[in-house]
């Protein structure tokens, strides 16, 4: 590969995923776009860019930036944001939504589906104290095979192994051979959609919560500040973001206030929020439903 072509990949990449590369991931480019060059059936990455050039080459695009997606995700991952999930949050919107008793969670950057499953599992866990509250997961992300992964719901040994709790797999899941997936009502219980958080968002509707965990370390410091202007405003002044741990909004915008208490943990800042939506319950905005959505991915938890 040559300077200029990985300038190009870098100036594409950028465009496409917000995802920055220095100099020094040449490597990474090489190591992880050659396997895509092979099975398009060309003989090197020279080639590959110059086939990505063409025009109508937008279905080769797309593997390329699947390619250089970073898809690392586990259950439970770094324990706190899941702790604060189930201690904090929910009793805190419960309260808040006690008339509506609906919860709306965004999980971006959904990867292969650990991250919003570790949330339908504390929400299960948790299930009594839920009686007759209709709650909806909504896991995006960039990469289409990722997703299909994550709707599947199917996992290695190796993979559950990783911060899976030996009683969350006994009980959530069902064993088929060497792999193990998830429970069909723990899928039903999230909608997964293909989504740029590059691009507008806002048809997502509003969210009480949004986990946003691991893919701004990716982006500028332009980009990051784009991202997290446009997700307050698709949360109420008593709404929650979880970044991860190196994460910050801290030096890039006014729009979040960090819970100093409460790490990676942020609410919209109220000094410089917009006016609240009306609601049937003072200070919260309604939660409103994805344009267009079905009701896969909304669940309600029975009466008891």
């Amino acid at each position: 590969m040559t300077p200029a072509e990985f300038d190009y990949l870098r100036v594409f990449l950028k465009a496409r995923s917000g995802l920055v590369l220095t100099n020094e991931k040449q490597y990474l480019v090489e190591s992880r776009l050659l396997p895509v060059a092979r099975k398009a059936g060309l003989p090197s990455i020279s080639a590959l860019v110059a086939r990505v050039k063409e025009p109508g080459g937008a279905a080769l695009q797309d593997l390329v930036v699947e390619a250089m997606t970073t898809n690392e995700s586990f259950f439970f991952r770094d324990k706190t944001p899941f702790e604060y999930f189930t201690n904090y949050m929910l009793p805190e919107l419960q309260l808040a939504r006690a008339r509506e008793r609906r919860l709306r969670i965004w999980c971006a950057a959904a990867s292969t589906g650990q991250e919003p499953y570790t949330l339908a599992m504390c929400l299960k866990d948790n299930e009594a104290k839920l009686a007759g509250w209709q709650v909806e997961i909504i896991g995006t992300d960039l990469s289409v095979e990722v997703l299909e992964k994550a709707k599947a719901g199917i996992y290695t040994q190796f993979e559950v192994q990783r911060g899976l709790p030996i009683n969350h797999l006994l009980r959530y899941f069902n064993q088929t051979g060497d792999v193990w997936q998830i429970r069909s009502d723990l899928r039903s219980m999230v909608q997964y959609r293909k989504l740029n958080l590059l691009e507008n968002f806002s048809s997502l509707g509003q969210f009480d919560i949004v986990f946003c965990r691991n893919v701004l370390i990716y982006f500028d410091n332009e980009t990051k500040c784009g991202v997290l202007n446009r997700i307050a405003k698709m949360l109420p002044d008593d709404g929650f973001l979880v970044l991860g741990a190196a994460e910050t909004v801290v030096g890039l915008t006014d729009a979040f206030r960090p819970m100093s208490d409460r790490r990676g943990l942020y609410q919209p800042n109220r000094a410089s929020a917009r006016p609240a939506a009306k609601t049937g319950t003072t200070g919260t905005a309604a939660a409103a439903p994805a344009a267009g959505s079905s009701r896969l991915g909304s669940y309600t938890f029975a009466n008891r």
